[in-house]
């Protein structure tokens, strides 16, 4: 992958009900930063992608699919905008990554509050993943 784009494509939504369950299954790897849990674990790598996400935010938490939707485009947004050093760190070892974002608060956050958060998680994963 000689450049990598800003935008999220479809390609890098997991979206293979194999993969999911083997993420969710076990053997995957996960840890917490209020108010996201992620869960990831290597997999074999997609010709257009390098990493497959999915965003879950549980019914239990927000009653209203508004909200729930609001917090899914924010987590996404904030992936899409610091991304790429962990696509870059994946293109230097030619693998891929299956990962999983759960939020867990019952309370909106601030994009920005979400944005710090997930660069967060974003540098532990790519420190896991050396």
């Amino acid at each position: 992958m000689d450049t990598i784009s800003n935008g999220l494509c479809k390609a890098e939504r997991l979206n293979s009900k194999n993969t999911i369950e083997e993420l969710f299954s076990g053997g995957s790897k996960s840890f917490s930063v209020f108010p996201l849990r992620i869960v990831f674990i290597p997999v074999v790598k997609k010709k257009n992608s390098l990493v497959s996400i999915l965003i879950s935010v549980p019914k239990k938490r927000f009653k209203r699919a508004v909200k729930r939707n609001l917090v899914k485009r924010q987590v996404r947004e904030a992936y899409r905008k610091n991304k790429h050093e962990l696509l870059g760190l994946l293109g230097e070892k030619e693998s891929g990554l299956a990962i999983a974002f759960i939020y867990l608060s019952n309370e909106l956050y601030p994009t920005a509050e979400i944005e710090r958060v997930l660069k967060q998680i974003l540098e532990k994963v790519t420190s896991k993943m050396q």
